[in-house]
């Protein structure tokens, strides 16, 4: 069963800033990049560390602790030293100037 929950305003996240949210329990990354909102899981796969911490660089994100890169579309990691990619939420957005967020988590990969 998939699990939504409305995080905000689209106007609460600035453009190439990563933010913190939870969805059930569970802490997802939220950056908007020229416009378009991405939702990944927030702890990077090689150190488990939070990446909402770490800096934004055209549609990726650089983990802060090791420099691990992913991408903000697919979730893959893009350098070393991570190997395994992060999972990827759907985002939706309600009708208006400034519309509410919703997060729904998608499954892990297998």
């Amino acid at each position: 069963m998939a699990h939504t929950a409305t995080v905000g305003l689209k106007s609460d996240f600035a453009d190439g800033k990563p933010h913190k949210v939870t969805v059930d329990d569970h802490d997802v990354c939220v950056v908007q990049v020229d416009g378009e909102l991405h939702a990944i899981d927030d702890l990077c796969s090689h150190a488990e560390v939070s990446l909402s911490e770490g800096e934004v660089i055209n549609c990726t994100i650089e983990c802060w602790m090791h420099g691990a890169t992913f991408d903000l579309k697919t979730g893959e990691p893009l350098g070393p030293p991570a190997t395994g990619p992060v999972q990827v939420h759907t985002v939706t957005l309600s009708e208006g100037d400034n519309p509410e967020v919703q997060i729904t988590l998608n499954e892990a990969r297998r």
